[in-house]
């Protein structure tokens, strides 16, 4: 528990001090953010915020969790190391999206099917990965019930299934100025606190504790008014780094809760497009994802992220009582 309270100090100087480096660069090199043209009209002014600040959390958590993690775990079972790649997979997925947006100079980077290749290479991968390793298995964890159920080889289409709507959920969230990192620094703790418990302190917990503190560090940025933003870049690396850290648990499920403002997100979007094409144009929500419709309605950015954030620290206190 010392060596994750350690890593996540550690991360979050190295992300202050990553910021410092960082935002000057990018606004040199004009890397700013696109603002779509049917955003709420208080977004207008965000036009030009520099983006891909993701690699401020991604970097503090990288150098972190490599100095702090243990040393002994054989380097095929390293769960740390698995879940630094998956992100880092993610992360380049997202990276290649927002360099499409700002070349092209709209609010459009890769096709659909162009990110849902990549994604699906990558959670195949990464499924098998878990599936085959001594620690992890086929067999997932049931919150509350203290029971397991073995999927067998159903394990790894349901895991991918898991995996890609993950990450593109949390790309979804990342929609407020310190929406994401917020939500984010709450599901991490989480996580590191169950790692701990589970005897992995040292491995995975030490990466989710880097997470962690990377995104404190962050946050000091991003929020409002926010000088960067993370981008693509930076939520599909958080999305696939929590993703990976629930599945090494073998706690998938409980990405219902801990993750829960995340999947609200893609459901929401997915309701407002279903009706809009039944309905011949009708809206649901008055703009999706879901925390554009509290805006909408009237809610500030601060008021949204404090009830996401909050909301978030419950789900992952009862996550918490169900799991230990």
């Amino acid at each position: 528990m010392q060596r994750m309270m350690m890593t996540a100090i550690l991360a979050y100087v190295i992300g202050v001090v990553l910021g410092k480096l960082l935002l000057p660069m990018l606004t040199r090199l004009k890397l700013g953010q696109n603002i779509y043209e049917l955003a709420p009209e208080a977004h207008k002014k965000k036009q030009g915020t520099p983006i891909m600040g993701g690699l401020i959390f991604a970097g503090a958590c990288l150098i972190a969790t490599l100095l702090m993690h243990g040393r002994g775990v054989p380097l095929r079972e390293n769960m740390a190391l698995a879940m630094l790649l998956m992100a880092a997979g993610n992360m380049l997925i997202g990276f290649a999206d927002d360099m499409t947006k700002i070349r092209g100079g709209k609010n459009a980077g890769l096709t659909p099917k162009q990110k849902m290749f990549f994604q699906a290479i990558l959670a195949l991968a990464f499924s098998l990965y878990c599936y085959f390793h001594p620690l992890v298995g086929s067999a997932i964890k049931i919150p509350f019930l203290r029971a397991e159920l073995d999927l067998g080889l159903l394990y790894i289409p349901a895991m991918m299934f898991v995996i890609v709507g993950t990450t593109n959920s949390a790309n979804l969230l990342d929609g407020l100025d310190g929406l994401c990192t917020s939500v984010s620094i709450m599901d991490f703790l989480t996580l590191a606190i169950l790692a701990g418990a589970a005897g992995l302190g040292g491995d995975l917990g030490v990466c989710c504790a880097g997470m962690c503190g990377g995104l404190m560090g962050y946050w000091f940025y991003n929020v409002h008014p926010a000088k960067v933003f993370m981008g693509d870049t930076g939520s599909m690396f958080i999305g696939g780094a929590v993703v990976a850290a629930a599945m090494l648990l073998r706690q998938p499920l409980i990405l219902v809760l801990i993750a829960f403002w995340m999947l609200m997100s893609s459901l929401s979007v997915m309701i407002q497009v279903t009706y809009f094409k039944k309905t011949g144009g009708k809206r649901i929500f008055k703009m999706s994802p879901i925390h554009h419709h509290f805006e909408l309605c009237g809610m500030s950015e601060f008021r949204i992220v404090a009830m996401y954030m909050t909301t978030t620290a419950i789900l992952c206190l009862i996550t918490l009582m169900g799991v230990l």
